[in-house]
């Protein structure tokens, strides 16, 4: 093959060895970085033109910093959470290149790292909005009657049921909808067992924790199945089918079904909300309450401290007001403290 030709190939080539690279990443991990790197290759035909002459070597120290910017002005602030996911997979990239010793000699990763966290910091971290009234949805749904065993053969039964567990289960332990709508029976030994090991984002395990009420809920909705299903939420409607398919998967409840679950019981309730925002209000609790950033981040399976910090410390307003009063201390109390100033007290008293 011609080096022009080799050349021209050069950044298509990289990326696919980097989505090798990504072997044990999950799929849906996959499958972002590669949007991602679609809006990154945008940005550098912006900045550098055709991407068959672009090389590692063009990328400054700054070029994350720009990316960042450049994604910001195309989706704005309040799609904060698509420019984060968008500039994980070129910082991935470029990392991956570095790895590679593919950049300038003059640039490290470090560095552009160091640039681009100055610069996100610049323009502040638009911080999860906690809604006190989310408790309202949960005191809303666990409050509703259960319907007759008759209605609509018993399928009206079972979702109530299904619902007071499910909501209780995502207030309760903070998980994603995701892993939620992964859980199995077993799991949870169909409501009897106070924790279950899950495999969260990025395939990392953790331990989930629930409560009594949770798991009274659960015990619930189990026994009134009456069934071998494997899945821990099902799907009970119409549009389910009538093959559960092996396990029950095909009756599995779904991300976006939980999803849909909650925003039906959030407007019932007057309070806007989504699932997130059971995940942002069980942070807040624990922070607010005394547990500490780390505690916090176990619990939620984040996988930097910093995560836990950026995201959710300012709501330990209240927390850290009362150890600002708890161990503050005025000039004269220090002055008191002065091993000087107590001899000389001594002295007075003499």
């Amino acid at each position: 093959m011609p080096a022009e030709e080799r050349e021209s190939l050069l950044l298509f080539a990289l990326q696919r060895e980097f989505a090798t690279s990504l072997a044990g990443k999950s799929p849906k991990t996959t499958a972002t970085y590669a949007t991602g790197l679609n809006r990154f290759n945008a940005f550098l035909t912006a900045r550098h033109g055709p991407l068959e002459t672009w090389r590692p070597e063009q990328l400054t120290g700054t070029s994350l910093e720009e990316f960042y910017a450049w994604l910001v002005k195309a989706h704005g602030r309040s799609h904060r959470a698509t420019v984060v996911t968008y500039l994980s997979a070129a910082r991935a990239f470029v990392r991956f290149l570095a790895r590679r010793a593919l950049l300038a000699p003059s640039v490290s990763y470090e560095q552009m790292q160091s640039i681009l966290r100055e610069a996100m910091g610049r323009g502040g971290y638009k911080t999860p909005r906690i809604n006190r009234r989310i408790p309202l949805i949960v005191t809303g749904v666990t409050g509703l009657p259960v319907p007759d065993p008759q209605l609509r053969k018993g399928a009206s039964r079972l979702e109530v049921l299904r619902d007071k567990a499910l909501i209780l289960t995502l207030f309760t332990t903070g998980m994603r909808r995701e892993e939620v709508a992964r859980l199995d029976r077993h799991d949870l030994d169909d409501g009897w067992a106070d924790r279950a090991l899950i495999t969260g984002k990025g395939d990392k395990e953790r331990v989930v924790f629930f409560d009594a009420a949770t798991l009274e809920a659960i015990r619930a909705y189990v026994n009134a199945r009456d069934d071998l299903l494997q899945p821990l939420f099902l799907r009970h409607d119409n549009r389910r089918g009538r093959a559960a398919g092996p396990g029950g998967e095909r009756w599995r409840l779904s991300p976006q079904s939980i999803w849909y679950i909650v925003r039906q019981y959030a407007k019932a309730a007057g309070v806007p909300a989504s699932t997130h925002h059971f995940r942002h209000a069980k942070a807040s609790v624990l922070l607010n309450r005394g547990a500490s950033l780390s505690e916090v981040q176990d619990i939620l399976g984040h996988s930097s401290p910093e995560t836990t910090k950026r995201i959710y410390a300012h709501y330990q307003v209240q927390h850290l007001r009362d150890a600002f009063d708890r161990y503050s201390a005025t000039a004269e109390e220090l002055v008191a403290e002065l091993p000087q100033h107590r001899v000389a007290a001594s002295h007075d008293l003499g």
